[in-house]
């Protein structure tokens, strides 16, 4: 067999808790980290760097954050990109007014800020959610979104009075080195995100991520049996935007360089939930297929739209092309399998371990 589980037990409750179990796993995890960490590094190119890697890994980030609150917590929202403004711009103020402040100190402080913002918001748009639910809270939601990005406009102050309201990213300096090249910006991103996936998987099989399943599951029965509901979504929303806030500060300075509050528009927070729709709820692995897919998907389309005879389809129709098949596949998804990309590699390793027996 492939991936067989024969010989392999757990002799204390530590292993039986770890998150890759088997042997195989843990060794094929490994593999991918010094894979990414060194391989990529020096295989890769500016092109893969910037356009593909680094923002596959920021929206996996961004997916992660959004999952741990609808997909484990069952608190629908449409404010992702707000907090990620959020984040973005709060760490931009501290990496400039506080002088000597670590990058990385700057993007932890970010990520704080709009934890806080979003557990104001939690108090202040989230409080129904202990008598509103689905896509009652969902609305609810985007007064958040429209509020953050009126005030980052409206209030010069947090672009450092700029005109245009623009930010720019600020010397991405670590430790000394400099990691303003796409490789740099890669690695940094990457290092990151890695240590946040860790953070958020092991939350999910925590206390708290248990807390959150029953609340999602039915908040009635969570209640009965002790569970406190107000602490357990508040802790959902503000870590959620914890992780956001940090996504965000990334997507500003590792990716794009510039930002601008439309740059964290609503059509952000749906590219967010498509992540997590696509890629599967309450699964960590998911963010990551949802976001390859985001990515990788329009430059598929385009490339065979390339392939396509000269003048069969207008160059203009193409984007509006890739938003109809979107569309499509998202429907398709929702209703073929609602479980997302990550319970189809879930099928994929329950028929390896299998084989080559049929049953």
């Amino acid at each position: 067999m492939l991936y067989r589980e024969a010989g392999q037990f757990s002799l204390r409750y530590a292993d039986d808790r770890r998150f890759f179990r088997l042997r195989q796993a843990r060794l094929g995890q490994a593999a991918l980290l010094v894979f990414a960490f060194v391989g990529m590094p020096l295989l890769g190119n500016d092109y893969w760097f910037s356009a593909i890697l680094i923002p596959f890994l920021v929206l996996s980030l961004a997916g992660l954050g959004l999952n741990l609150l609808t997909g484990y917590a069952g608190q629908l929202s449409l404010g992702s990109a707000a907090f990620m403004a959020v984040g973005a711009f709060a760490a931009y103020n501290f990496e400039l007014r506080v002088a000597g402040l670590p990058l990385l100190a700057s993007l932890l402080l970010g990520g704080l800020v709009a934890a806080l913002v979003a557990a104001l918001v939690a108090i202040i748009f989230g409080l129904p959610s202990l008598r509103i639910k689905g896509f009652y809270l969902l609305v609810s939601t985007l007064a958040a979104q429209f509020f953050v990005q009126w005030a980052l406009t409206r209030f010069s102050w947090f672009s450092n009075d700029s005109a245009s309201g623009v930010i720019s990213a600020p010397p991405l300096m670590v430790a000394g080195h400099d990691l303003s090249s796409p490789a740099g910006r890669y690695l940094l991103t990457l290092a990151v995100v890695s240590a946040l996936f860790w953070l958020g998987a092991n939350l999910a099989r925590s206390e708290l991520g248990r807390n959150w399943m029953a609340v999602r599951d039915m908040d009635t029965a969570a209640a009965v049996i002790g569970i406190p509901l107000l602490k357990t979504k508040l802790l959902a929303f503000a870590i959620s935007g914890f992780l956001l806030g940090i996504a965000g500060s990334l997507w500003a300075f590792t990716y794009l360089g510039t930002v601008e509050p439309h740059g964290f528009d609503l059509n952000r927070s749906f590219q967010i939930l498509f992540i997590i729709i696509i890629g599967g709820l309450g699964s960590i692995l998911g963010n990551f297929l949802g976001a390859a897919f985001i990515v990788l998907f329009p430059i598929l389309l385009s490339n065979l739209a390339a392939l396509l005879p000269a003048g069969l389809i207008d160059a203009g129709q193409v984007e509006n092309l890739q938003k109809i098949v979107f569309g499509t596949l998202i429907i398709v998804f929702l209703i073929k399998e609602p479980e997302g990309l990550a319970r189809l590699w879930q099928r994929f390793r329950e028929r390896a371990r299998r084989w080559p027996l049929r049953y």
